[in-house]
């Protein structure tokens, strides 16, 4: 039961986190493109490979960090539908070059984001 309650929890906070980068960054650039989920994406990216890396190298934390942290706060946090789904309404709307430069960008500096997060948690291992 105690997973449960840690990716509930984790859920919670990384879901308001979400919440709130996403409001900031779409009050402060605008609407146009979606800036707040670009931020996410690629933040929830770095933060998957260095969490990830961290808690698979460090063997003696407690198991219920995988379920509170990777699972429940980044999953919470991460916004992968959202991403498709304003994507999908960017190539609906005729914006077609906002679709392709949100699905390229989140791609591309997604997965530097993981490799970098990935580096970063080996090296503080």
């Amino acid at each position: 039961m105690t997973k449960y309650w840690m990716v509930g929890i984790g859920g919670f906070f990384g879901s308001m986190l979400r919440f709130w980068v996403g409001g900031y960054f779409g009050y402060r650039f605008g609407s146009r493109f979606p800036y707040g989920t670009f931020v996410i994406n690629c933040t929830g990216s770095f933060l998957i490979g260095l969490l990830a890396t961290l808690l698979a190298e460090k063997g003696h934390w407690n198991p219920n960090w995988r379920y509170l942290i990777p699972i429940g706060f980044i999953g919470g946090y991460t916004t992968f539908s959202t991403f498709e789904y304003e994507t999908f309404r960017s190539f609906q709307d005729g914006e077609l070059l906002m679709a392709g430069l949100n699905v390229l960008l989140s791609v591309a500096v997604g997965f530097v984001s993981v490799w970098l997060g990935v580096i970063t948690g080996r090296s503080l291992s």
